[in-house]
């Protein structure tokens, strides 16, 4: 470890060429962080120790490994999901450092599961992945469109050689001048798979310019994917998960249990969440879809970046003499139960609570039970914070439960 640390101190030795020397990542994770206490001179105690196995991320998952972050984890529900997948109670994972979130969002599930639950469909299932080609001018991109067309049965074998659960479904063309799009539309399996799709995509060009050699790749990814960014390209057409949930709650829950009206939480949604967002041009007409997504995609090793389509979504209410009916929609929601972050221990863990663990009995299965939980678990945290929001104790929440006193 010394004659190593003086190496890199030195400038002979590369942070990435550790391992070769280790031949283990937790090893090599030491000698960066004592690398860095040393160069800094700074203390990093609390970064080197987790339960992980390191050496389980190598070349898959992280480069330059210096230990973990650990995040507080809890726990919300039951909650009761009748979907097409997942069917029963469930307990949600929620990995957040925001105080009431939890609470929020284990009330909501308290209030759903006594009005009968939650009714949840998958509406589409496909990851995306839209490479940008130069081509001579419109009438030649109008010809190749036509090609891909007639050919579309080779263009799929081909895509789908490197997976037996990759299906591409759809090839959507896009022309701006001599600019062509080709949005390639897949069903991935249990993976969340943009990986697996752009592999794919690979393949697919480079099989389209093989057989149409005028023909020039610009760049793999042409951002009409859409891949981690906001856009209204998935808010319309979406990727990955498209899903809805649902639940009718009774008027006397409301009156009587939480003392708030169903016009109140119908007024609260249309002004704030609809008429607010649209205002402000917001990709989410929802008052904190975010939170639940962002939580349960860090405690069950989702892809971070997509928090920002994934929680893009809608939340529709409607009040009448008997109660309360309320929905959400996320058009964009990408995960996976396999691949990604899904394998290490502790996020396989916290999917496992929810019985979503790895691959389902059939191709999909697992990925779409996790999309209605997710769905379940947002029109949870949207109820909670819409009767907060109509009670006006919002402030009074984060005041108990949310403010770190200095």
């Amino acid at each position: 470890m010394e004659e190593l640390l003086e190496k890199l101190k030195k400038g002979e030795l590369k942070l990435y060429e550790i391992e070769e020397f280790t031949k283990d990542v937790n090893k090599a994770s030491e000698i960066r962080r004592k690398f860095l206490e040393e160069t800094l001179k700074i203390s990093l105690e609390y970064l080197g120790k987790y339960s992980i196995d390191l050496n389980l991320t190598y070349r898959k998952n992280i480069e330059n490994a210096i230990g973990c972050v650990q995040i507080p984890l809890g726990i919300a529900g039951p909650l009761l999901v009748n979907g097409d997948y997942a069917k029963g109670f469930y307990y949600i994972p929620l990995a957040t450092t925001e105080g009431a979130l939890v609470a929020s969002v284990n009330r909501g599930c308290s209030i759903l599961t006594a009005s009968e639950g939650v009714r949840t469909k998958i509406l589409e299932d496909k990851m995306t992945r839209a490479p940008l080609f130069k081509v001579k001018n419109i009438s030649r991109a109008l010809e190749i469109v036509e090609w891909i067309n007639e050919h579309f049965q080779e263009l799929k074998e081909k895509f789908e050689e490197g997976s037996r659960h990759l299906k591409l479904k759809a090839i959507k063309p896009w022309i701006i001048g001599t600019n062509l799009w080709l949005r390639l539309e897949a069903e991935t399996g249990d993976a969340m798979g943009m990986n697996m799709v752009t592999i794919a995509s690979d393949r697919f060009a480079k099989f389209l310019i093989e057989k149409n050699p005028d023909l020039e790749l610009v760049a793999l990814s042409g951002n009409l994917c859409t891949d981690k960014k906001a856009g209204s390209i998935n808010w319309l057409l979406g990727r990955g998960k498209s899903v809805i949930a649902e639940a009718f709650i009774a008027k006397e829950i409301l009156e009587n249990k939480l003392k708030v009206a169903p016009k109140q939480i119908e007024e609260v949604n249309n002004r704030k969440n609809i008429l607010g967002s649209a205002f402000a041009h917001a990709y989410g007409l929802n008052a904190h879809m975010a939170n639940v997504i962002a939580a349960i995609f860090l405690a069950t090793g989702q892809d971070a970046a997509q928090i920002t389509e994934s929680s893009m979504g809608i939340t529709y209410v409607e009040a009448n003499d008997k109660g309360l009916y309320i929905s959400v929609y996320l058009p964009s929601l990408e995960i996976g139960t396999v691949g990604g972050g899904t394998h290490l221990p502790t996020q396989r863990e916290a999917l496992r609570i929810m019985g979503c663990e790895g691959a389902g009995i059939y191709a999909g299965y697992n990925a779409k039970k996790f999309a209605e939980i997710i769905a379940g678990a947002c029109l949870a945290g949207e109820l909670s914070l819409l009767i907060a929001l109509a009670k006006n104790e919002l402030a009074r929440s984060h005041e108990k439960l949310g403010r770190v006193k200095n």
